[in-house]
């Protein structure tokens, strides 16, 4: 049986593995004037989107946790639907399937969430094609976005905010070669984000400016803690918040919470034996399935100590 495993960080801040940095200045930044500012709302129903760089984030929790320290007025609440690999069109979320019935099942995933903000974040693994799948990309990123915002509200699909993220750099190696091909997806990223009214987060010209160049990968290509905790400074400096001065992470004991309620909601629509309980061998154990609901009392109670943790920062 086939399982896509999640990764398990490291337990320390701020560990990362020594690779050969190309400076930041290799590919100069040049973001065009922002897109409309985004604000997170008293009430939000929030859910990250995206490829590794997302999923991820769920078990680190730096960024959800910096929101919600740079928001103590508002109740807010997250769910993180990353899936290593990805892109916009949901080609790892087939799984067995063909890449459509994962795409289908993406959507359906946000119906059922209901979210009334959702940040995307894809252009990393399609940069990989170059020039010649730019436009694809570009095009398929504008459905996305209107796929998007029906699924969550199919009544008023206007109201639904999308905020883009940009990938943040490679440190590799051919960093100089990777970042050259990631520039142009960055720069399609901020223009569909302004056709779309969408909001951005730009970790591809704003995290080398935060960091001054030091290092913020783990292996050159995945973001080691200290990273995570720096991109969470891009997030919540882009939806006008200040900036934190005195640490990255505001509350260890909040993120400790955000990182175990994304846990529990991981096993509810992710389970490790998926096959068996939803895919192509659901006829042996898919009577299993009825169990998987059960996972949301849990969930919920884990967000309630998010809630009240989150409180104790007001």
């Amino acid at each position: 049986m086939m399982h896509l495993s999640r990764f398990s960080p490291p337990a320390v801040v701020g560990l990362s593995i020594a690779v050969a940095m190309i400076p930041w200045a290799a590919v100069p930044a040049a973001p065009p004037a922002p897109p409309p500012a985004w604000v997170l709302r008293d009430g939000d129903r929030v859910v990250f989107l995206g490829d590794t760089f997302i999923e991820r984030e769920g078990d680190r929790g730096f960024i959800e946790t910096a929101l919600l320290a740079a928001h103590p007025e508002a109740a807010l609440t997250f769910r993180n639907l990353g899936w290593s690999g990805d892109t916009v069109w949901a080609e790892s979320r087939g799984v067995f399937d063909p890449a459509a019935k994962g795409y289908e099942r993406m959507l359906g995933l946000v119906r059922e969430l209901e979210p009334t903000i959702i940040f995307v974040a894809y252009g990393r693994n399609e940069s990989f094609k170059g020039d010649a799948g730019l436009a694809a990309f570009r095009g398929q990123l504008g459905k996305l976005c209107d796929d998007l915002r029906t699924a969550a509200h199919a009544n008023a699909p206007q109201d639904v905010r999308l905020v883009f993220v940009t990938p943040h750099r490679f440190e590799s190696l051919d960093a100089d070669a990777r970042n050259a091909a990631l520039a142009p997806y960055s720069q399609t990223i901020r223009e569909v984000a302004a056709e779309k009214q969408a909001g951005l987060v730009d970790l591809f010209a704003r995290l080398p400016e935060i960091t001054a160049g030091a290092a913020v990968t783990e292996n050159g290509v995945h973001l080691s803690n200290v990273g995570y905790a720096q991109a969470a400074r891009v997030f919540v400096e882009a939806g006008g918040r200040p900036l934190p001065t005195e640490s990255t992470d505001p509350s260890a004991a909040l993120r400790k919470l955000v990182v175990a309620k994304n846990t529990l909601f991981f096993h509810r629509w992710r389970p490790a034996n998926e096959t068996y309980i939803f895919l192509f061998r659901k006829h042996e154990q898919g009577n299993n399935a009825v169990e998987m609901p059960q996972f949301d009392a849990l969930v919920k109670e884990a967000e309630q100590k998010v809630q009240n943790s989150a409180k104790e920062l007001r």
